[in-house]
């Protein structure tokens, strides 16, 4: 991948997470999480990671985002009204904010990958084949967790979006 698309992906990403906090309407966030997960699918397709590009695209941005933006609409949230700004919480987090980029500057200055990465290589099997038996063989259990907290976050919505009926 160039480093110009590289570079433009990851501003593209990064602006757009940035909106997702930044914006007071919910849909209008949820939206920009859908431009930031395309950002991260392009780098995926950079890396040669084709099949990977693509579930983020049809799981995360496509049926994931979708989901986030009928709970919103089930929920009928309104846009956050604008309060005060509290000096401590503010200063707090810019500090945060300045120790992690501090410390991401000082990784990636020490960072021996200073050329490209190689292309993936693939072991005579496609990519699907590959990413399916490592996920269904190593990554079991944390596959099942995982489709366990969605279940539970599904029925959550539904008891939270359930309506007193009098």
């Amino acid at each position: 991948m160039s480093p110009i698309l590289f570079w433009l992906f990851s501003a593209l990403m990064l602006g757009f997470g940035a909106a997702v906090i930044l914006n007071r309407n919910p849909v209008a966030s949820a939206l920009s999480l859908v431009v930031s997960f395309m950002g991260l699918s392009a780098l995926y397709f950079g890396l040669d990671a084709y099949f990977i590009g693509v579930i983020q695209v049809l799981v995360y941005a496509g049926a994931v985002m979708v989901l986030f933006l009928f709970i919103i609409m089930l929920l009928d949230l309104k846009t956050e009204k604008s309060r005060r700004l509290n000096a401590v919480a503010f200063i707090g987090g810019g500090a945060i904010v300045l120790a992690f980029v501090g410390i991401l500057v000082n990784v990636l200055g020490r960072s021996p990958f200073k050329q490209p990465f190689p292309a993936f290589e693939h072991a005579g099997t496609t990519e699907a084949v590959d990413i399916g038996m490592k996920l269904f063989s190593e990554y079991n259990l944390p596959f099942q967790a995982i489709g366990v907290l969605i279940l539970v976050a599904t029925i959550g919505v539904v008891v939270l979006s359930k309506r007193e009926l009098n």
